[in-house]
């Protein structure tokens, strides 16, 4: 008996130290991510072309990416082959069929002999696992590599010219899948340049591929410095050209009609165009939401964006069905993707790679059931405990606090419609004064969209503002227009007093203090819960998720105090005015 007592004692004592060390699992999910695990793609996949687009340059940097340099190694010696096959080999299998090597901000050197080579030999790595090589083009190519005086695209000697290139590009590529163009837009050059069209810009490209089964995606991320409105700039443009483009050329359109804020309406271009091809555009790397140092699973906001109503053929025209019906079946995702450990900057960030994918394949999949597939995939249940108590206490957990991540995102950073508040440059953190970087433009500053004054905040796009819900189908453009605007979007379409009354009876101000303090407390409650969770998973694996959220905990008191005490000053009279120096800046 004193035998049994000694050994029960001593294994009570184990049990009490195991509970407090990290559970020793294969890391296999850490590093690899999905390869090793099946992913259920079922049925026909919704979309024809599931791309990711890569912000890469030449010099190895990613535009917006938080996840080191380019996987593809512009700079090295020799092609990162081992890399390029597990990227690869992980877009293969949720279904991703093609890939934008480069900069939407294109070098033109990517269309010389030395890169061309290089980009034979990456599509040539990662043809084997379904999935087709595209390059983003600079379109003024001909006279920027000081071969033709002009770019026009109306011009016989400029047309010829993207034809040889083009041909060029199918003898080392023979399943080329085409270019991806931004235009005209911040600064790149387009066919605007010479009095020309997007239509009639596009459609020289598309020209030149049509002969080998090459398509064009023409981006609608347009906007000037003279609108009174950057949100109703693409349709204001894009809808007059409407039937206009060439079969093979499809319109890339950004989800929102700003920029990939926490939340936005979607894009009104989706409701709009209906002889012309539509690509929803999503961004999967988190320009704007925490940049893979923050805990935020992006699924939320994507099946919100694809389930929307755009009413453009009768109730039930979502954004889904009136872009995957489209000639030209094409979906594109920012990539997050770069040569760090984890590929995508952390392990929290990776479920976004994953989630795009699936959505791709499958716009009408729920968060949760993706959210439930990667839980599954990337985490494995300790050996000694029962399935129930794994699913108890950490499938159930984490998957409570992925689905509210977006929303408690919104609440820290810009809840109820507000958006366009963070610093102008690398877009990470709250300024929305920007008081202390002078921007060019006024369209690059946050007072630009807030609108804060001593009467309320808000931008005005009501029939007697701006009047961008003219461009939304009814019943939406009365819901928007009018007071039953739903609240989650009401300053995004309003300019609306300080003391006006919500539906929860409080105030606007008090309102908005809510908002922030819930996105603040829900941070504090995600660490605290995964703190909980430490027996329940590896330490490598533990500490790089309670890192993001001991990151988002700073910013969300960051965003809270800053964008509070701005605004506080409206409301108690302090600040009369939200204009900002617009001079140039360096």
């Amino acid at each position: 008996m004193k035998l049994f007592k000694c050994l029960y004692t001593l294994a009570v004592a184990l049990t009490v130290t195991c509970k407090k060390q990290y559970i020793d699992i294969s890391p296999k999910p850490n590093k690899d991510l999905w390869l090793h695990g099946k992913v259920p793609l079922r049925g026909k996949p919704a979309y024809e072309y599931r791309i990711l687009d890569h912000w890469d340059n030449l010099d190895d940097t990613v535009e917006r990416g938080y996840a080191g340099n380019s996987i593809f190694g512009w700079t090295l010696e020799k092609v990162p082959k081992e890399r390029i096959v597990k990227y690869a080999r992980l877009n293969q299998k949720i279904g991703i069929n093609g890939a934008v090597l480069n900069n939407v901000n294109a070098n033109p050197d990517i269309l010389t002999e030395k890169y061309l080579n290089r980009v034979k030999e990456i599509a040539d790595i990662i043809r084997p696992y379904g999935m087709r090589t595209f390059l983003s083009v600079n379109f003024a190519s001909p006279s920027a590599l000081g071969e033709l005086e002009t770019a026009d695209p109306l011009e016989p000697k400029v047309r010829e010219w993207w034809n040889k290139k083009v041909d060029q590009i199918y003898e080392l590529i023979p399943d080329f899948g085409g270019f991806l163009v931004k235009a005209s837009s911040e600064g790149q050059p387009g066919p605007g340049d010479f009095g020309r069209s997007h239509a009639e810009g596009a459609n020289m490209l598309a020209e030149a591929l049509e002969p080998h089964d090459g398509i064009v995606m023409w981006r609608a991320f347009v906007y000037s410095a003279t609108s009174p409105d950057r949100a109703m700039q693409a349709a204001e443009e894009f809808l007059p050209l409407e039937g206009q483009f060439k079969d093979n050329v499809v319109i890339q359109i950004k989800n929102g009609p700003i920029d990939f804020q926490p939340r936005e309406p979607f894009s009104p271009l989706f409701g709009l165009l209906n002889k012309t091809s539509m690509a929803p555009e999503l961004q999967v790397t988190q320009e704007y939401l925490g940049q893979s140092k923050n805990f935020v699973y992006l699924g939320p906001m994507w099946e919100e964006f694809f389930k929307s109503d755009t009413y453009r053929d009768g109730k039930g025209s979502t954004v889904a069905d009136v872009t995957s019906s489209s000639k030209l079946s094409v979906v594109a995702g920012v990539a997050n993707v770069g040569d760090s450990d984890f590929m995508c900057g952390s392990i929290a960030a990776q479920v976004n790679w994953y989630a795009y994918g699936r959505l791709a394949w499958d716009p009408t999949l729920s968060a949760e059931q993706i959210a439930k597939e990667w839980i599954n995939l990337s985490f494995e249940k300790p050996r000694d405990m029962s399935k129930k108590q794994y699913e108890k206490n950490f499938v159930k957990p984490m998957l409570q606090m992925m689905l509210s991540s977006r929303e408690t995102c919104v609440d820290f950073m810009m809840p109820l419609g507000l958006h366009h508040l963070f610093h102008a440059d690398h877009h990470y953190g709250p300024d929305p004064s920007y008081e202390t970087t002078p921007m060019s433009r006024p369209d690059w500053t946050a007072p630009y969209y807030h609108k804060a004054d001593a009467y309320g905040v808000g931008f005005d796009r009501s029939s007697t503002g701006s009047n961008a819900v003219s461009q939304y189908n009814e019943p939406l453009r009365s819901l928007y227009d009018g007071e039953d605007c739903p609240e989650e979007l009401i300053l995004w379409f309003h300019h609306v007093a300080w003391d006006h009354k919500m539906k929860s009876g409080k105030t606007l101000w008090e309102e908005l203090n809510n908002h922030y303090e819930n996105g603040v407390k829900q941070s504090e409650n995600y660490l605290k819960q995964w703190k909980k969770m430490k027996s329940y998973v590896d330490k490598e694996r533990y500490n790089d998720i309670k890192k993001c959220m001991e990151t988002q905990v700073h910013d969300a008191h960051w965003w809270k105090d800053t964008v509070l005490d701005y605004f506080q000053g409206f409301v108690n009279g302090t600040r009369t005015t939200s204009e900002v120096n617009t001079t140039t800046s360096n």
